[in-house]
């Protein structure tokens, strides 16, 4: 442990690779990592996601599971590498994208190959949200100048354009959202559970008339509710 931080026992030797075949990048938790074997439940609330996503990664095969009796359990290979989805998953990366990336892994050499490999993908991650911000940002630009033509109708200008009223909790979790942060980060941000996130989200897309929480964040920013 380092700075509150916890790395799982190495997986693999310095000679050879996992059980399963891959070197696994390091993944700094932010506490200890289950004891073997893990039990779904139990693997499913240490990465706050819910049981049928764990058998989600099963069926596209980022994850297998074992059984003792009618239990179903995880080693501690499966949870290094929920580990690695994770991080993935937070910084928004399709699940295509992180099956190449194991695709990739599968060939690293060494631990440290490994790193490298997980290095790059980040990188290309973090392009491809700085294009997508800068087209985000040159939409509302196009907005705000259409808005700034229009001829405003009497009492068009009252509390549409202020936002609705959200509540302290609402208020936080939209920042969050406008931060890139997935519902999983918020609720362990914001110490809440992931069906009060999801909850959240839904009320405040409907006060902003959004269909989705992308809509919600760009009508909110548009309106001056969070800094773009």
């Amino acid at each position: 442990m380092s700075n509150g931080t916890y790395h799982l026992q190495p997986i693999t030797s310095a000679s050879g690779p996992s059980a399963k075949g891959m070197f696994i990048p390091d993944i700094a938790l932010n506490r200890p990592p289950p004891k073997e074997p893990v039990a779904i439940a139990e693997m499913a609330e240490f990465f706050g996601v819910t049981h049928r996503t764990l058998h989600f990664y099963e069926e596209k095969g980022l994850i297998s599971a074992q059984r003792i009796g009618l239990m179903r359990v995880y080693g501690r290979n499966e949870v290094a590498r929920m580990a690695l989805i994770n991080v993935c998953r937070e910084v928004g990366m399709p699940v295509s994208v992180i099956q190449d990336l194991f695709d990739t892994l599968s060939n690293a050499t060494s631990k440290s190959e490994a790193n490298l490999i997980l290095e790059e993908a980040l990188l290309a991650r973090r392009r491809e949200l700085a294009a997508n911000l800068s087209t985000v940002h040159r939409q509302l630009q196009q907005l705000n100048a259409l808005l700034e033509h229009e001829d405003a109708a009497p009492g068009r200008l009252g509390i549409e354009q202020r936002g609705p009223e959200l509540d302290d909790m609402e208020t936080r979790c939209l920042q969050l959202m406008a931060e890139g942060y997935t519902s999983i980060r918020i609720a362990r941000t914001l110490e809440l559970k992931a069906d009060e996130v999801v909850e959240l989200e839904v009320n405040i897309a409907g006060k902003l008339g959004a269909q989705n929480r992308f809509q919600a964040v760009a009508k909110a920013v548009l309106l001056g509710m969070v800094a773009n």
